[in-house]
């Protein structure tokens, strides 16, 4: 029987000489260099990864159209999760323009960075949300457990649109907040269009974390949504902070061990194939 397609719904590529990542500085260590598709590629070989989802790391259109043109040379990225300015008095007509190339399957405003808790609640960018949902485009939700509650006011408004919360809103592992993280969660969880993706947990953990420790957010996610909709991610390179992409993928295998092999497909690969519209005929 054909293993169903594994796909890392979550990983990033820049080049530093672009010059808008605010937040990739020489502080920053290890992450402080160009990632490209020749530094991924080898490790997706070596995992059984069929494809991935590239996601934006700076919010601007020039950057989330480096990325498109990135995807269109690069068979493994089967998709972008890009950026638009969602509050541009003109926000319908370049979220048209980014939906024409149809490697656009989301947009993401780094709502962890905004000065605003609340943002994402109040901001006036419904008719935008409208126009991504009008196109199929997914939101992305880069949050912290703070932003969680406006995040439902905002997407009760919303039901048409699918989202998905990154990195399972990164708690904070090992930490205060657990209950009411996984209550706000629950939440989120009540609206069928909310979709919860694994990854980028290591990085909120102590260092030398594994899967006993990361078990208890992982089960949490996975009770609140069920398999079905919950999508594995990498955050690579991000990731290589606290460990290896193969660190990364054993932890996973642990944390879903408890699932049947259709659940199992269904996170590692399946659901975000569905909810971001992905197609392996690309690929080689």
């Amino acid at each position: 029987m054909k293993r169903p397609a594994r796909i890392d719904a979550h990983q990033h590529f820049w080049a530093i000489a672009r010059g808008d990542y605010g937040w990739l500085t020489t502080a920053m260590g290890a992450l402080y260099r160009d990632f490209g598709p020749q530094d991924l590629k080898p490790l997706l070989e070596r995992h059984g990864i069929a494809g991935t989802v590239l996601v934006q790391a700076a919010p601007t259109a020039a950057e989330t159209r480096y990325l498109l043109e990135l995807a269109e040379g690069n068979a493994q990225v089967l998709g972008v999760v890009g950026w638009a300015d969602l509050e541009a008095a003109n926000a319908a007509e370049i979220i048209d323009d980014l939906a024409r190339n149809p490697k656009l399957k989301g947009l993401r405003p780094m709502l962890q960075d905004l000065p605003d808790d609340d943002w994402i609640a109040v901001a006036p960018i419904a008719a935008a949300l409208d126009r991504m949902a009008a196109h199929g485009l997914v939101f992305d939700a880069l949050v912290k457990p703070r932003h969680l509650p406006p995040l439902l006011d905002r997407l009760r408004r919303h039901m048409g649109l699918h989202a998905v919360i990154d990195h399972a809103a990164k708690p904070a592992i090992g930490g205060d907040g657990f209950e009411a993280w996984r209550g706000d969660l629950a939440a989120l969880a009540g609206l069928p269009q909310v979709h919860c993706k694994l990854s980028g947990l290591l990085t909120e953990a102590p260092a030398g974390a594994g899967s006993s420790t990361l078990r208890p957010y992982a089960d949490a996610v996975l009770a609140c949504f069920g398999p079905e909709r919950v999508i594995w991610g990498s955050d690579w390179p991000v990731l290589t902070l606290a460990a290896g992409y193969g660190d990364w993928v054993s932890i996973t295998e642990e944390l879903l061990s408890a699932l049947n092999e259709p659940q199992r497909a269904a996170v590692l690969g399946e659901n975000a194939m569905r909810i971001y519209r992905l197609s392996l005929n690309t690929c080689p």
